[in-house]
């Protein structure tokens, strides 16, 4: 065979030009769900119903607190308070009393903390699971903390005083939506948002001015974090 012959006999390889590089995808088209902004963190009456509802419940009763007459004030939040005497009584009417006071008014950290917090939350994993969770940290945190007083005095090792305080607001259920949240965040800002938090509370822990909430509020942050598992799973299924 010749040589032109052989050559003609050997399989000729397509050689296929290199593919260009996809275009990058600009940021308007990629799709919303992806994309964070700044508005995700305000609620909305459609997007985070519970967090809406909620806060408009907290500014009519911060307003309350604020401007109404100082003896109906003290005897709304008196009535509210959880604590042991009121926890005996009637324990579902200040459970749920206590919850609708700002401890500190609409300006406190816990007012701003509860509408950032809770939005995030309920974007990610609905209104009625949020709402589980804050209400998970508010009556755990509040019977754990609260009960021991009410033994204690039965016990002889306070006096009957203990059994009437002013115990009211929305932090441990904060808490609560605060350690739950941190489980769906990348683990970077999981851990200074846990670092951040957690320092403050050992702040509160060491200035001891109130040490039934000063151990309540870490409680509360734990039985978030505990929920993280299941957080995660509602977060993967779609609502």
């Amino acid at each position: 065979m010749s040589a032109d012959g052989l050559l003609a006999a050997i399989p000729r390889q397509r050689i296929h030009p290199a593919a260009p590089a996809p275009a990058p995808v600009p940021a308007s088209d990629v799709p919303a769900a992806r994309r964070w902004r700044p508005r995700h963190l305000v609620p909305t009456p459609t997007g985070t119903p519970f967090t809406f509802c909620y806060a408009l419940v907290l500014v009519a009763t911060s307003l309350f607190a604020e401007y109404a007459d100082s003896a109906t004030v003290s005897a709304a939040l008196r009535g509210s308070s959880t604590d042991a005497a009121h926890l005996a009584d009637t324990p579902l009417l200040v459970l749920v009393a206590s919850a609708v006071w700002v401890a500190g008014g609409l300006a406190s950290p816990y007012a701003i903390g509860f509408v950032f917090v809770l939005t995030a939350l309920e974007r990610r994993v609905g209104g009625w699971r949020t709402a589980g969770v804050f209400l998970l940290g508010h009556v755990v945190a509040t019977l754990a903390t609260e009960v021991p007083v009410g033994l204690s005095v039965m016990a002889g090792h306070l006096p009957d005083s203990s059994l009437h305080r002013l115990d009211y607001g929305i932090s441990f259920g904060l808490m609560a939506s605060v350690g739950a949240l941190s489980g769906l965040l990348n683990r970077w800002l999981r851990a200074a948002v846990l670092f951040g938090v957690g320092l403050m509370l050992l702040q509160d822990l060491l200035e001891f001015a109130d040490p039934l909430s000063n151990w309540g509020h870490p409680l509360a942050l734990l039985l978030g974090m505990a929920s993280w598992p299941l957080v995660r799973r509602w977060a993967r299924v779609p609502r």
